[in-house]
């Protein structure tokens, strides 16, 4: 038995290849799937499971297009009510891949059909090896129960017996592989080490610790993090099937006169850096830059039923853009500026620009009598641990209703924990037609390292959702 863990960045999430000598499960596998066809290939083995745990919420899942590449069957938990074809699966139900023997454990409490593959090598033994827990249990973490309104306090308790009178009577030797890590926001505190044993959970999870319901119900209904608009439309795009890659075409280049024919009944979404956007964009442009957690707040910000044109550095950009969209469900993608925004400007079209302040400069203008307004776009979670005093919490996606709660015509400073968010957030105020709006570049990690204030605990951490993000 082998298990090989795929994991993508910046959704945090992690996918499995489980292999016998001649066949495979793929688990939980993202939508762009090539990756397991090439793994099952150097592994010379053939895909013919393809394993969901449940209805994921963050991303689109990679199950159609697998299945019609690979005639691999999609086994899903019967309670999703899934709409194409596939094997549905219950409590106690059981199958083999070669000496590999799986049985199905109901697993609800962060969605509620939820289900988790409790594997047997017996080849070796007699004894479950491996938990495939999805996100019901993540390593230092477990997996958020409010995605529901109004059932966060059910599931949170459904999650209690879950874990406490099914997964932690497994052995504790038992390995552990959950859907995500560090960095996703399907938990809150998740460790960064992307696997672990049910014994050292035991021990260290925080979650598993609690041992009062109620209080652990209370640990999991209350300050956890916003979750972002696309949550809620991936899971029914889960439930239905997504539309196959094969059939969303590739970005399309468009010269100038056929971008600024589109930008009618389009949305513009500039891909390239936070620092190059503030240089140059096209009036009315999203930032969100590439490096950041880009399908993250692209799901979260950008209005789905829009079409999309990208601006980017080049194709290669674009085309990384275009994939990450698909990703959360964006799929309107029509094409992306040919000429970049050299060849827009050159030709004299219309520019606009934000100015890119340093921690120094920031500094210096808080200690001068400038009226201004200090806009912290960060999550209040972020923003208790250190923020700038006098300055005004907004966390960037609560800008596209909370704008008003700011003077347009005042000056404002837009910071975040590096600049990626305070850029999201000037473009949105620039939308709503504020016309003096500036950017922190290097954000609240700066301003700190600048010596003007302490060291976010948050900023610093390498695996944090919101580093240099």
């Amino acid at each position: 038995m082998l298990i090989q863990q795929i994991f993508t960045e910046k959704i945090a999430h992690s996918s499995y290849i489980l292999s016998g000598n001649n066949t495979c499960a793929v688990i939980d596998p993202r939508r762009d799937t090539k990756i397991y066809l090439e793994l099952a290939r150097e592994l010379g083995v053939r895909i013919t499971h393809i394993l969901e745990t449940h209805l994921h919420a963050d991303f689109i899942s990679g199950h159609m297009d697998l299945a019609e590449k690979t005639g691999a069957q999609i086994y899903v938990p019967e309670k999703a009510n899934c709409k194409f074809e596939h094997v549905s699966l219950k409590e106690g139900d059981t199958f083999s891949i070669e000496d590999i023997e799986l049985e199905v454990l109901e697993t609800p409490g962060h969605t509620p059909e939820h289900i988790s593959y409790v594997v047997t090598d017996s080849s070796r033994g007699e004894e479950p090896v491996a938990l495939f827990c999805g996100d019901t249990m993540f390593v230092g973490d477990v997996g958020r129960p409010d995605l529901f309104p109004g059932r966060a306090e059910e599931l949170a308790s459904t999650l209690y017996d879950t874990l406490h009178k099914k997964i932690l009577n497994l052995p504790d030797f038992c390995e552990i592989y959950p859907a995500h890590g560090a960095g996703s926001l399907c938990g809150r505190a998740m460790a960064s080490k992307r696997s672990s044993t049910l014994g050292y959970e035991k021990n260290y999870n925080y979650a598993l610790e609690i041992k009062d319901r109620t209080a652990f119900i209370d640990s999991l209904t209350n300050n956890m993090p916003e979750a972002p608009d696309h949550f809620s439309r991936c899971t029914d795009i889960n439930r239905t099937g997504p539309k196959k890659l094969k059939d969303l075409h590739s970005p399309e280049p468009l010269n100038n006169e056929m971008f600024s024919e589109k930008m009618k009944n389009a949305i513009i979404l500039d891909v390239r850096s936070f620092e190059t956007f503030g240089g140059q964009h096209i009036p009315g442009a999203y930032s969100i830059d590439i490096n950041a957690n880009f399908p993250t707040y692209a799901g979260w910000l950008l209005p789905p039923e829009k079409n999309i044109l990208l601006v980017a550095e080049n194709y290669s950009q674009a085309f990384d853009a275009c994939n990450q969209l698909h990703r959360v469900g964006m799929d309107k993608v029509e094409g992306y500026l040919e000429g970049g925004m050299y060849g827009w400007v050159t030709e004299g079209l219309t520019a606009k620009h934000v100015p890119q302040i340093s921690s120094s400069e920031l500094h210096e203008m808080i200690n001068s009598e400038d009226e201004m307004t200090i806009v912290d776009v960060r999550a209040v979670t972020e923003y208790e641990d250190f923020h700038i005093e006098g300055s005004v919490n907004i966390p960037v996606h609560e800008l596209r209703e909370r704008y008003d709660e700011l003077e347009k015509d005042s000056m404002n400073i837009l910071i975040c924990g590096s600049g990626h968010r305070s850029s999201m957030g000037c473009s949105l105020l620039l939308q709503k037609g504020f016309k003096n709006v500036q950017n922190a570049a290097g954000g609240m990690t700066g301003y700190a390292a600048a010596g003007y204030g302490p060291e976010c605990p948050m900023c610093v951490l390498p695996w944090a959702p919101f580093r240099n993000k």
